[in-house]
């Protein structure tokens, strides 16, 4: 009768495998589970620093779009425009009858005519940017002419749509119904730069002198 002994410890032994197998299989399938998540991480882990260099690429990208189509347009502006320096109106030095005149002579003044610029735009810009600003002042007057309710926020958009760059436009401001701004336009070694007044139909744009290197400073205001 011995045998009834081994035959109940086989019976508890059979009882236990599915349990033991099944626990394994739960092991084995958080295991996989586990590894996956890590090859996931793994693989997925460079995909932030990947994403962020991707889009600093196509902002450089995109950058450098906008200022190959700025010099191709301040070459556009100047095109067929002269170039060296731009010479100052001839002051007489001698009289009717080839005498010379005097400095004290009362004469000299109706004689000489206007008095020849020494500073300004005039004697300041060279030829090229002389010719190059004419047309400066007239498409960004026409952009804003047409403009109502002259504000930064829309005066910059029109400034962007006509190609000029954010930092390229200084001293955006309203004041009352006015928006003022520069736009810097040194190129070539050039001073160029305009000043625009945004008010409807009473907009003004008229030409001014930057510094000749280093960061732009908007000179002093004439309107």
């Amino acid at each position: 009768m011995r045998s009834t002994p081994a035959i109940a410890d086989m019976v508890v032994r059979s009882t236990r495998r599915p349990g033991i197998a099944l626990a394994v299989t739960a092991v084995t399938v958080l295991t996989l589970a586990s590894c996956g998540t890590q090859k996931s991480g793994a693989a997925g882990s460079p995909s932030g620093p990947a994403d962020a260099v991707g889009a600093q690429h196509t902002e450089a990208a995109a950058g450098s779009r906008q200022q190959t189509a700025f010099a191709a347009m301040l070459d556009e502006m100047a095109e067929s425009c002269p170039t060296g320096a731009r010479p100052g109106p001839p002051v007489p030095s001698e009289g009717p009858g080839g005498e010379p005149l005097p400095s004290d002579d009362p004469a000299t003044d109706v004689l000489e005519g206007p008095i020849a610029p020494t500073a300004g735009p005039e004697v300041e810009l060279n030829a090229r940017d002389w010719c190059a600003s004419n047309r400066h002042e007239e498409r960004i007057a026409q952009g804003l002419w047409k403009l109502k309710d002259p504000s930064p926020v829309k005066v910059r958009k029109i400034l962007n749509d006509l190609g000029y760059l954010d930092e390229r436009i200084h001293d955006l401001k309203q004041s009352g119904a006015t928006t003022r701004f520069f736009i810097d336009l040194r190129a070539d070694g050039g001073r160029l730069c305009v000043e625009g007044s945004a008010a409807g139909e009473e907009t003004v744009v008229d030409k001014c002198v930057a510094p000749e290197t280093g960061p732009f400073t908007p000179p002093e205001r004439k309107h």
